[in-house]
């Protein structure tokens, strides 16, 4: 019996899903071809490790990217630039930049994946995300290109670090080329990957509110509003406190990168091993937050926390509705928001159950590597390389988890089937 493909129908949960287990694949394939090389080898589930990093913007790695050559830079690279856009965005994207139009049927798809949009407005959203990611990349690359060379590093070496540094940095991916991260460097360097990161984490919807729409309707969204406060909110107060617990031992600058990169970029500037125990719970709890939706970073997202957050406050005070900024937000939306949390939080839980049962690096590290990898952060402290082949398994899938999400797991299943509107009696439960 022969199955036409084109007989097959997959929602566009499905099709995401699918599109980034090709693309993980892909680049294992390319990580194997002989051109690319590593100065220690590379096997296969290093290779699939690596390749799932890349296309989760995770950053986390078993084997140092330092080692490997050019090409396998170029294609981690690529895969870090086509994860943190997104397939699906992306060939949307290329198709609209060739064709100068969009299918219906795409734009169904893009609109169904991305909530806070309109139908009307995705052919303009498709040309900014392309325009804002390479125009963003490209001064990035030319400010850490400056920052490099004031380093001590060549034109060239120093143009390679920064076009490689900016797709990380705006991508959330966390890959850098020195072992030792940013450690060490200076702050045009530091300051530039944190601008980039920030751009790349608040979301395309945001940007394109504050770039597009503000200028003829001069009003903000409950979306950015919640996004740009909780960002504000996030980045000052966890540097203050990560200075506080750090009793001055670090600057007020390496303070402020580890609170912007704890939220799904990966990089650091200081020895994660030194912190105290209070940084690297708080950094735990910023890296399972994340960056805010439709951005390239992960974690339950900056509108989930503010909204799960402020829910409880306003139950607490016996309020019914909450209400932010003069508007009510759906009880479907704080539904929503709850299930979101409660599923990373399952996730994080049987995933740190499972990587203790194989391993013995403690509760402390195991469970920031876990929410590191849900996060799709790429922050470690060190166990990654040392978890053995099943470690790396289990890394692996919630690195994927993290990237499409939970609730685009349990969309696999879902189908387009009338609800039956029944009103059942209403029961209180103790």
């Amino acid at each position: 019996m022969k199955i036409k493909l084109s007989h097959i129908k997959l929602n566009p949960w499905q099709y995401l899903i699918l599109s980034f287990l090709i693309l993980i694949g892909l680049g294992t394939f390319f990580l194997n071809l002989p051109f690319v090389r590593h100065q220690n080898g590379l096997t296969f589930i290093n290779s699939l490790f690596t390749s799932t990093s890349a296309v989760c913007v995770t950053g986390l790695t078993t084997i140092s990217t330092s080692g490997f050559n050019w090409q396998g830079e170029l294609v981690i690279l690529i895969l870090m630039q086509l994860g943190a856009i997104g397939i699906m965005t992306l060939s949307s994207s290329f198709i609209l930049a060739v064709r100068g139009k969009i299918s219906l049927k795409h734009k169904i798809s893009f609109f169904r994946t991305q909530e806070n949009s309109s139908l009307h407005d995705v052919n303009g959203i498709l040309r900014f995300i392309l325009v804002i990611t390479f125009v963003s990349e490209f001064f990035g690359a030319i400010l850490l290109s400056i920052g490099f060379a004031a380093q001590g590093n060549s034109f060239w070496e120093s143009v390679h670090q920064g076009i490689f540094h900016s797709v990380s940095a705006f991508c959330n991916a966390g890959f850098s080329t020195y072992d030792s991260s940013l450690i060490g460097m200076n702050d045009i360097i530091k300051y530039t990957v944190m601008a980039l990161i920030i751009i790349g984490g608040i979301g395309y919807h945001v940007i394109y509110e504050l770039i597009k729409k503000y200028k003829f309707e001069k009003r903000l969204s409950l979306h950015t509003k919640i996004v740009l406060l909780t960002t504000t909110l996030l980045i000052f107060g966890a540097a203050l406190l990560i200075f506080i617990f750090e009793r001055g031992q670090v600057s007020i600058t390496d303070s402020l990168f580890q609170s912007v990169t704890a939220r799904t970029a990966g990089f650091n500037t200081v020895n994660l091993f030194n912190l105290h125990y209070l940084s690297l719970f708080l950094i735990t709890l910023l890296m399972f937050i994340g960056a805010s939706p439709g951005s390239t970073g992960g974690g339950i997202k900056t509108t989930t926390f503010f909204i799960v957050a402020f829910s409880v406050f306003k139950i607490l005070r016996g309020k019914r509705n909450v209400v932010v900024f003069n508007r009510q937000i759906p009880n479907t939306i704080i539904l929503k928001s709850f299930a979101i949390l409660s599923a990373y939080f399952m996730v994080a839980f049987f995933g740190t159950l499972a990587l203790l049962y194989h391993n013995s690096h403690g509760f402390l590290n195991t469970l920031f590597e876990v929410v590191s990898a849900l996060g799709t952060v790429g922050l470690s402290l060190g166990i990654s390389s040392e978890v053995g082949m099943f470690g790396k398994l289990i890394l692996i899938i919630i690195m994927f988890i993290g990237r499409v999400g939970p609730a685009s797991i349990a969309m696999l299943t879902f189908k387009n089937e009338k609800e039956i509107k029944i009103k059942f009696p209403e029961e209180s439960v103790y």
